[in-house]
């Protein structure tokens, strides 16, 4: 298959090749060498790029719906604005790419790469992100609602004001993350580190963060309603770190560790639940 003069086939030699608007619909291009190849607004819709070497590439406004980009090297490459729903980047490697407002909609991103990615924006709704690591990742305004995080590394990656309502992120390293603002209504957190992590004013309403570590976490003014922090790990909160005026109303810390945690302001009601022999009003909490 020829294409702007350029042979298109498994393994084809490709590096820094022009193919802008290209029509690679379903093409094979497995192990492909496409090395800083210029593919904006590019057709792959339904290809197989598994294995394929795209370091440097731009991939902007490309469509990738349905592609196999499995184990494929995307180190710095440029993604803004491309459409990849349900694509395949099992194994990826996408350290430093770029995703701009890009569309991963019920991608599968198993064990991929995501380092230091910019994913300003992107839609990332349902997709499979289990194993993949976002280790200093930035995701201001990402949409992860209903995404599959478990196993996630997320250690000191920025995600203030990201949708993550009702994502799986059990078990998942948040090691000093930035999730103020963040929408986590009804997330699995369950066993979930979080020590240090930044969640002042984040929205956990009916979340699951039982046997979750959130020590030294900043909780304040957090909305913690309804949510089971029952056995978690709440300890060592200074001022700057703490639970001022968080909102936990129905929640369930039974069990919880309170030790040095400031609950200065702090609102309960009846149905929040306490751990044994934890005075609350003391804590200075405010009960209505």
């Amino acid at each position: 298959m020829e294409v702007n003069g350029y042979t298109i086939e498994p393994e084809a030699n490709l590096r820094a090749a022009n193919l802008p608007k290209a029509n690679l619909r379903k093409a094979d291009l497995t192990k492909a060498n496409l090395w800083m190849a210029k593919l904006p607004e590019a057709n792959l819709t339904g290809s197989n790029l598994s294995l394929a070497n795209l370091r440097g590439a731009n991939l902007s406004e490309a469509h990738l719906a349905g592609a196999n980009l499995s184990f494929a090297n995307f180190f710095s490459a440029n993604l803004t604005g491309a459409d990849l729903f349900g694509a395949d980047f099992f194994g990826a490697n996408f350290f430093r790419a770029t995703f701009l407002e890009t569309t991963l909609i019920e991608a599968n991103l198993t064990g991929a790469n995501l380092g230091k990615a910019d994913l300003f924006n992107a839609n990332l709704i349902r997709s499979n992100l289990t194993g993949a690591r976002f280790n200093k990742a930035y995701l201001v305004g990402a949409n992860l609602g209903g995404a599959n995080l478990t196993a996630v590394q997320l250690r000191l990656a920025i995600l203030p004001e990201a949708n993550l309502r009702g994502a799986i992120l059990s078990g998942v390293d948040l090691v000093g993350t930035n999730l103020r603002g963040a929408n986590l209504t009804k997330a699995n957190l369950i066993k979930s580190n979080l020590w240090m992590a930044k969640l002042p004013g984040a929205d956990l309403t009916e979340s699951n963060l039982s046997w979750a570590n959130l020590r030294g976490a900043n909780l304040s003014w957090a909305t913690l309603r309804g949510a089971n922090l029952s056995w978690a790990n709440l300890s060592w909160a200074t001022p700057k770190r703490n639970i001022f005026g968080a909102n936990l109303r129905g929640a369930d810390l039974a069990g919880a560790n309170l030790r040095e945690t400031n609950l200065t302001g702090a609102l309960a009601d009846k149905h929040t639940v306490w751990p044994e022999g934890f005075n609350p009003a003391a804590a200075g909490v405010i009960s209505k």
